[in-house]
């Protein structure tokens, strides 16, 4: 199976938060909520900035060790672009609540699960996004994110974006990255085995998913070439705020 859909979001729709977002991609659906800037407690409070608190819900069950290591890496992430010196002594609190995953997949009757945290890393990034915009709170940038695999095929390396589970399970790295608005890379973390070249590979099809301005006379052949044109995640981004603004200002 192939996720082939287009990226979905829905922006403030829970009324009891700051800000909210539902984002939808790849087989991962996350809802996210804002709120902030609040109080924060005061042995927690730091004299000269706002405390970032990251809280990631898994779709079945309660948080573990894989969720403790997704809000480290969000937190570290969101920290960079949120302008957290403008709120000194306060709390900006972000919650995501994963409620759909992909499809298992069976290979000769087998469960096929990949054994990574990263694959959702991307769906919760962009939800993170999505509510910090709707809650209005002053960012240096956005950021868009995305997941690839390096996989082997008749003794040659081919790069599978946003693959499934079968494909992170065959593949012999995976690699999830992220870009800023002002397309600078803020995110790179790997899994397995791969060369500097391979890397290079992978930072030039992330970039041009990701980055609208992204050179297309690149010398170089990717190992990717060929595949269908990406999805533009930052027009994504853009055109998912225009059309929240333009229906809060319809009234008008």
């Amino acid at each position: 199976m192939t996720v082939t859909t287009e990226p979905e979001a829905l922006l403030s729709h829970l009324h009891k938060a700051d800000g909210s977002a539902t984002y939808s991609y790849a087989g991962y659906t996350v809802i996210g909520a804002v709120n902030g800037p609040i109080e924060a407690q005061k042995r927690d409070e730091l004299p000269e900035e706002a405390i970032i608190d990251v809280v990631v819900r898994p779709a079945a069950g309660v948080g573990g060790t894989r969720e403790r290591h997704l809000e480290s890496l969000l937190q570290s992430t969101l920290r960079q672009i949120i302008l957290v010196n403008n709120f000194p002594r306060t709390l900006i609190q972000i919650i995501l609540q994963i409620t759909v995953t992909p499809e298992n997949e069976y290979v000769n009757g087998k469960l096929v699960q990949a054994n990574v945290n990263l694959p959702v890393v991307p769906a919760l990034l962009q939800t993170a996004i999505l509510s910090l915009l709707s809650a209005s709170l002053p960012m240096t940038a956005t950021l868009t994110s995305t997941c690839l695999a390096i996989i082997s095929e008749d003794g040659q390396r081919h790069i599978v974006k946003t693959p499934t589970a079968r494909q992170i399970e065959q593949s012999q790295s995976f690699h999830v990255l992220a870009f800023t608005s002002q397309n600078e890379l803020i995110l790179a973390e790997s899994e397995g085995a791969f060369t500097m070249k391979e890397w290079d590979d992978v930072y030039s099809a992330a970039y041009r998913q990701c980055c609208t301005t992204a050179a297309t006379d690149d010398a170089d052949t990717l190992m990717d070439e060929g595949l269908p044109t990406d999805t533009d995640l930052r027009r994504f981004i853009r055109s998912t705020v225009e059309q929240k603004t333009a229906s809060d200002l319809y009234w008008k």
